[in-house]
């Protein structure tokens, strides 16, 4: 009985017909998982789609739902290195599509820890988006960066503390900022824009006027 073996040319063009289907189920895989977009994303996640579509994907991605109160799902996990944010994804009653996300960091009791979390968010963005559009990092009136711990923080809960940096990108607008609710709870903040449909959204709001 003869055998016919593969020449060391079959070989090659088996091997290198492999390779090709490899790479292009490999191709195919990364662009189903990371598909272009014109949308902000937030956790890889494009910023579009109705509230309950948004809420389920983030689900997915590990947060708890906290419930929706009117056009805003509240959700709670882990972020950038941070554990029990809270998150708020938004759209408008008139259109159900989502155009903005707010996350809120853990509150914080001293001024070094919530500006340890400002600068270091800071740092992570900048590494990401570039330099920041817009930079605004001051105290008002008589006080300064010399201030001690606790002025610097009566600052945050009376209002009179501005820091905040923005990046304005292709797809929307970044906002990280220092934050309080009420005059115990002092976090940091960071805002999303999605630009596509924020001019939908506002396009629609105008239909009202």
């Amino acid at each position: 009985m003869l055998h016919f073996l593969p020449t060391r040319t079959q070989h090659y063009i088996m091997k290198t017909k492999l390779l090709t289907i490899i790479i292009l189920l490999i191709s195919v895989k990364g662009y189903a998982q990371n598909p272009k977009t014109d949308h902000l994303s937030f956790k890889g996640v494009p910023i579009d789609g109705s509230l309950a579509d948004y809420v389920s994907k983030m689900k997915q991605n590990g947060f708890d739902h906290l419930g929706t109160e009117g056009e805003t799902a509240g959700l709670k996990g882990d972020f950038a290195g941070y554990k029990d944010c809270v998150v708020d994804v938004s759209t408008l009653r008139q259109k159900d599509l989502v155009h903005k996300i707010v996350v809120v960091f853990p509150a914080k009791d001293t001024w070094a820890t919530l500006f340890e979390n400002y600068r270091n968010l800071k740092e992570m963005l900048t590494e990401k988006y570039g330099k920041p559009t817009d930079v605004v990092e001051k105290f008002g009136g008589q006080y300064s960066q010399d201030a001690d711990d606790r002025t610097k923080m009566y600052q945050v809960q009376i209002d009179n503390c501005k820091y905040y940096s923005i990046w304005q990108t292709e797809k929307g607008g970044i906002e990280l900022s220092i934050a309080h609710k009420r005059v115990s709870n002092c976090f940091v903040k960071l805002s999303y824009f999605d630009k596509a449909n924020g001019s939908i959204i506002r396009d629609k709001a105008k239909d009202d006027l």
